[in-house]
């Protein structure tokens, strides 16, 4: 059984490396002090263990907004997170691939880091706050009615835009991750 809970030295490293980004970003999150996030995310063991998952698969989570008293952190990362690339959308994609499947899919890492998918909207949201995927791509949540007929969607950032796109489900490359999103 996995315990959601970081040890006091990974609970400290943590800490001082999100301080360090929130404090190097601040465009990102104008009018929010870091003492504000730093209690909120003592209080919370999952959800800053979670945190420590997306900075471990080198998404540099950092603070982009507050809503309804939680603050919003979101991979950051200027490409897509190197630790979760080359994975497809999810578990029935995965199984329906014959040869050369992936590892694991996009949701069930996205189940195991207790985190959330970015959706099309949150993806060009961040966009607004710097450029990212410039060179990659990133998985975003796809409606019900692509995903039965076998795709799934997914963002990059070319020529000063967002561009929105869809692929097989079942299809996986090395330029493409996902980008996650947690509330705290």
């Amino acid at each position: 059984m996995t315990s959601y809970k970081l040890s006091q030295t990974e609970q400290t490293e943590l800490i001082t490396t999100l301080k360090k980004r929130f404090e190097t970003f601040t465009e990102r999150h104008p009018d929010i002090q870091w003492e504000d996030v730093e209690k909120q995310l003592l209080s919370n063991q999952e959800k800053l263990w979670s945190l420590n998952e997306m900075e471990r698969t080198e998404g540099e989570p950092d603070v982009i907004g507050l809503e309804d008293g939680q603050y919003i952190f979101v991979d950051c990362s200027k490409e897509s997170p190197k630790g979760r690339r080359s994975v497809c959308y999810d578990r029935a994609a995965l199984e329906s691939r014959k040869k050369h499947k992936p590892e694991t899919s996009v949701m069930d890492m996205v189940s195991e880091m207790k985190v959330e998918l970015l959706t099309e909207e949150q993806y060009r949201h961040l966009q607004t706050l710097g450029n990212f995927d410039n060179k990659t791509s990133s998985w975003i949540l796809t409606p019900d009615n692509i995903r039965s007929l076998g795709g799934a969607l997914f963002c990059d950032f070319r020529y000063d835009t967002v561009f929105t796109y869809h692929n097989g489900a079942d299809s996986y490359y090395a330029a493409r991750g996902f980008r996650s999103m947690l509330k705290i």
